[in-house]
């Protein structure tokens, strides 16, 4: 099977590349197909497709819930076994918005597999029924309070109290029903909160973003500047600034290229010096110009006031994270009935 499908992409190859030109949306269905090619070696090929449908379904419900509050978002990218995932832009800037955008996904995977159910139902069909129970089985584990699943960001508005029944009971879960994926993210996680409320309580993160910008070199050259060599770096001064949004910029100058640009933040930052790392001369048919490439380095702003959630917030998203979990179990439980599974 592996060999065959091997196959089938050097056949296709030239048309796969060609879907790439279609942006992202291209590379969401590359990413599908080989999802689908890997669940494929383990489960029959309808289900394969139809639980990475669900997995999309999922995703475009984080997708719908982060347009809502206005972040950017990519496109959902597929991981074979993992799943799938969105590349949030910019952060949000407090819990409430994060919790919203991970409810997004449980949520419309939920009704996605309620819509398998449904159809199951109608044409008595077992491969809809254990369609079904996939979803429903997919959406509950998302909702275990351990990030990066969609429960360990609810958790950031509800209690962070929530993390350390996550911790304690993914550890059990891994104990008695050992999976590979669980005690990966179960790792990731437990070295999260260890950088969160240990490492980073002694000593500041430092974090870095790098950016690159092409600079004509033949105007510079014939005023009579001077270009500097490959291997030059030096500091550049800045100005940061953020706008209404709470989005952070970088505002980098370097008066003797008679160069200026911009870089964006992931998150709110204090800036701890701006640098060029290395020069790139590219001779273009208009002239020699230059890669100038940048790094920002950076510790991330703490912001005490993120998880600062009001009351009937806490309780609203609790009770609906407690009633979604509810009846997600209870829902595994009718189609084990109804499905004869």
């Amino acid at each position: 099977m592996i060999g065959t499908a091997v196959v089938f992409l050097l056949a296709k190859g030239k048309w796969l590349l060609s879907l790439l030109k279609f942006g992202k949306f291209g590379g969401v269905f590359i990413s599908m197909l080989l999802s689908i090619g890997g669940y494929a070696l383990l489960f029959p090929w309808r289900f394969s497709i139809g639980l990475v449908l669900l997995i999309l379904v999922h995703e475009l419900g984080h997708v719908a819930a982060a347009k809502q509050k206005g972040l950017p978002v990519s496109a959902p990218i597929f991981i074979p076994f993992l799943g799938a995932l969105i590349n949030m832009k910019r952060h949000p800037r407090d819990a409430v918005t994060e919790a919203y955008v991970a409810f997004g996904g449980p949520i419309l995977g939920t009704v996605g597999a309620l819509a398998a159910f449904g159809l199951g139902y109608l044409l008595n069909s077992p491969l809809l029924y254990s369609l079904a129970l996939a979803g429903f089985l997919i959406n509950l584990f998302n909702l275990i309070p351990i990030h990066p699943l969609d429960g360990g960001r609810i958790a950031t508005a509800v209690s962070r109290w929530l993390w350390l029944v996550g911790l304690v009971g993914g550890l059990v879960l891994i104990v008695y029903n050992f999976s590979y994926i669980l005690l990966i993210i179960w790792v990731m996680f437990a070295y999260d909160l260890y950088k969160k409320f240990v490492k980073h309580r002694k000593h500041g993160e430092q974090r870095m973003v790098s950016a690159s910008f092409l600079v004509p070199a033949e105007p510079l050259i014939e005023q009579g500047y001077i270009i500097p060599g490959e291997e030059h770096k030096r500091e550049l001064p800045f100005v940061t600034y953020s706008d209404l949004e709470g989005q952070q910029f970088v505002r980098v100058v370097w008066e003797g290229l008679n160069f200026q640009g911009t870089i964006p933040l992931m998150q709110q930052g204090i800036i701890q010096k701006v640098h060029v790392t290395r020069l790139e001369r590219l001779q273009k048919e208009e002239g020699l110009h230059l890669m100038v490439h940048c790094q920002v380095d950076y510790e991330p702003f703490e912001n005490d006031r993120y998880y600062d959630v009001p009351n009937a917030v806490r309780w609203k998203y609790g009770i609906t994270y407690l009633a979604l979990a509810a009846f997600l179990i209870a829902m595994m439980s009718v189609v084990h009935k109804v499905g004869n599974i």
